[in-house]
């Protein structure tokens, strides 16, 4: 019996710097190897915001390494789940895959007070986001 191939989910915002990392580092850390994950922006900063690095370093996850990545047509083709967030008409659409567009606040030059409630928000989300796939999330 072969185990079914592990769903991938694309996040997706403007910079890559704040809401996709910390999606995308939230699903990691609470799904391990049993979700594929990216992320990218329609038009990446130079670094991952600082406030986010410090709010995610908060709660135990490192995103200190991570650099915008720019948002491919493969990137989105080879995604089972697609969530935006906050990129609008930016990101290509194509027939079959499903997608989910988070509204969140945008953590650009806000503080750590600023980006800690949308923190939390996407951790809930991603937690959501794993019980509707099937997914039991890590403790």
């Amino acid at each position: 019996m072969s185990t079914p191939a592990a769903p991938s989910v694309l996040f997706v915002c403007v910079h890559n710097a704040s809401r996709s990392q910390m999606g995308a580092a939230f699903l990691t850390h609470l799904a391990g190897d049993k979700v594929q994950v990216r992320s990218a922006g329609s038009a990446p900063a130079d670094a991952v915001n600082p406030a986010v690095v410090e709010t995610m370093r908060e709660v135990g996850i490192d995103v200190s390494a991570e650099t915008p990545k720019v948002l491919t047509v493969e990137a989105v083709q080879s995604s089972d789940v697609v969530i935006t967030m906050g990129c609008g008409d930016a990101c290509p659409y194509y027939p079959g895959k499903r997608y989910l567009d988070w509204k969140l606040d945008d953590p650009a030059g806000q503080g750590v007070a600023a980006v800690r409630p949308i923190r939390d928000e996407i951790e809930q989300r991603i937690r959501g986001l794993l019980a509707e796939l099937g997914i039991e999330a890590a403790r």
